[in-house]
């Protein structure tokens, strides 16, 4: 499939939003989760350094400590391996940043060096989809290590103790496993019985979007938890529940009862026993197992198709690389410009320039507008806190620690109320250090970031995306497809339950996977108009088809899904 225009139109830029940008929403189930990690595996280092008068090393610990931001909503045994592997990616990031810190005082190499690895940190994140908070943080610790003196010889030191507080890090955010080791998969089928309680009781496009997309997600988390326990049997069987009543949800609720939904998904949240429902109709028990699934993930075919996968998401042809230009030049173009105005650390401006690039254009205005905000509201609470801070060395910790914590529990209400945290805790980094002269910060920090807003967002609307636009064909495709399995699966009497279970899941991958394409492509500039029609078409097809589906689910059944799909109607 090529990435030409789907249908013919006039490439066109889009209004912006301006207030819809700013609107608080509600805070995230688990906001406190990545705010108290971050304070846990940071107090310790920090406090460690204090005790032996070196807070000079801050910079170094910090780099592992703030690896316990991620991976939250990932079950324990995928866990595991992604924050190892996001203490292994920042200790490589830190690594490069030193050793060219180390030859080199170039202003200009080190911008160089620095635009190239935040292009590099944004492509890999979204490739691998490791985030919240993504690629920003890695970008923010390798673009400051940069303008840190270095010699040589200090770098394996240096290293040691980011992998030292990495490993800490990676403690905190897998220790929780101990208490309450299913508690990522409860938290995700909680969302999928809240999300198809929502449509069932209000059926539309909007609720059975979120609703698909929510059964996803707690599919995939069960798929990558460790063995099976009773535990996650029971919440197997929600998810089956949750996926009947969203996939052929009646007005009013009909035959499922939405409180009921919204009962069992308040108890599979709580800390009691997850409940257990009974069979949903026409189900066999066979078809609450994934673990076929789970089996062909874990086998070498299913490995080498999943690095295949990878790889794709990496490769020439992905819808990844005019995002990685967009970076490389915005983050080159703002340090350049920065340090050709005489500011003394460009990196904050490259950081602000990588922060903003997100799938579309219109979401990277929505950062563009909530960074500079969050900054220039933070400088203020910078110079309130300042005073406070000098004090002494451990009200300096304390501080950072505060706003630590702070940042995290704001940002999932808006990226720039989270801001206004991030900014004085990075401002106040460079306290340990050695006091810096308060008005040189705040200048400093206001220029970069005006700068590195304007500059970044032209990048944006400079280098066009029309690869957008081959994402969805490829969805569409992939939709068709899927489609097609599970009505031939549907309508073969001798396939396995298993087969079943797995088509309908890709079916609803699919249709989860369109509607992101469309929505990122719907946000981008200067390309043609998508086929609107027929994105809505492929998505009523591919509901009906997993309404069918649902009210005929189990090994008996011989009638192929087609022929009593039910209309969903006009919509």
């Amino acid at each position: 499939m090529t990435d030409t225009p789907i249908c013919p139109g006039r490439p066109s830029a889009r209004a912006l939003p301006l207030a819809s940008a700013l609107r608080l929403s509600r805070p995230s189930d688990t906001w406190f989760k990545p705010a108290l990690s971050v304070v846990v595996a940071s107090a310790a280092p920090q406090l460690t350094l204090l005790a032996i008068g070196r807070l000079d090393l801050v910079m170094y610990t910090m780099a592992g400590s703030l690896c316990a931001l991620y991976g939250h909503g990932l079950p324990y045994a995928r866990r595991a391996g992604a924050v190892a592997g996001v203490v292994l990616g920042m200790t490589a990031s830190l690594a490069v940043s030193l050793a060219t810190a180390s030859l080199t005082g170039s202003t200009a190499v080190l911008i160089a060096v620095g635009a190239l690895l935040a292009a590099a940190q944004k492509v890999l994140c979204d490739a691998t989809r490791i985030g919240p908070p993504g690629h920003v943080i890695f970008t923010f610790v390798s673009s400051a290590a940069l303008f840190a003196p270095q010699r040589p010889e200090q770098i394996p030191g240096h290293l040691a103790l980011t992998l030292g507080a990495g490993a800490f890090a990676w403690l905190v955010a897998v220790a929780p496993a101990l208490v309450r080791r299913e508690g990522p998969e409860r938290r995700a089928v909680a969302r999928a019985l809240e999300a198809a309680a929502a449509c069932a009781a209000d059926p539309g496009p909007r609720a059975r979007n979120a609703a698909a997309a929510a059964v996803h997600a707690a599919w995939q988390c069960l798929l990558a938890s460790g063995r099976p326990t009773p535990v996650r049997r029971s919440l197997e069987r929600l998810v089956v529940h949750a996926e009947v009543a969203f996939a052929a949800p009646r007005p009013g609720g009909g035959t499922v009862d939405p409180d009921r939904l919204r009962a069992w998904a308040a108890l599979t949240r709580a800390r009691g026993p997850v409940p257990t429902p009974p069979a949903a109709p026409g189900t066999a028990d066979e078809l609450y197992g994934i673990d076929a699934e789970r089996a062909a993930r874990r086998a070498p075919e299913g490995r080498r198709a999943a690095r295949r996968a990878l790889l794709g998401r990496l490769g020439p042809g992905s819808p990844l690389l005019p995002v990685a230009v967009r970076t490389l030049a915005g983050c080159a173009l703002a340090g350049y410009l920065c340090a050709a105005l005489g500011v003394g650390r460009p990196y904050w401006a490259i950081v602000t320039a990588a922060s903003l690039y997100q799938a579309n254009i219109t979401l990277s205005w929505n950062r563009a507008l909530q960074r500079t905000l969050g900054n220039l509201l933070g400088v203020l609470v910078f110079a309130a806190a300042l005073p406070v801070s000098r004090i002494s060395p451990l009200a300096l910790v304390c501080c950072c620690l505060f706003f630590s914590f702070a940042a995290e529990a704001l940002i999932t209400r808006n990226y720039w109320l989270g801001s206004v945290a991030v900014t004085p805790m990075a401002l106040l980094v460079l306290e340990f250090g050695g006091a810096h002269p308060a008005g040189e910060l705040i200048g400093d920090r206001v220029l970069d970031t005006v700068l590195g807003a304007v500059v970044g967002f032209l990048a944006a609307t400079l280098v066009t995306n029309r690869r957008a636009a081959g994402r969805v064909e490829r969805a569409l495709g992939a939709l068709d497809r899927a489609r097609a399995d599970v009505e031939r699966t549907g309508a073969d009497p001798g396939a396995a339950p298993a087969t079943r279970d797995r088509a309908r899941r890709t079916l609803t991958a699919s249709l989860v996977e369109l509607r992101e394409a469309g929505d990122t492509a719907a946000g981008e500039w200067w390309q043609s108009a998508l086929p609107e029609q027929r994105l809505l078409a492929a998505e009523r097809a591919g509901h009906r088809t997993l309404a069918a589906t649902a009210q005929r689910r189990g090994p008996g059944g011989d009638t192929p899904p087609a022929a009593h799909a039910p209309s969903i109607g006009a919509e």
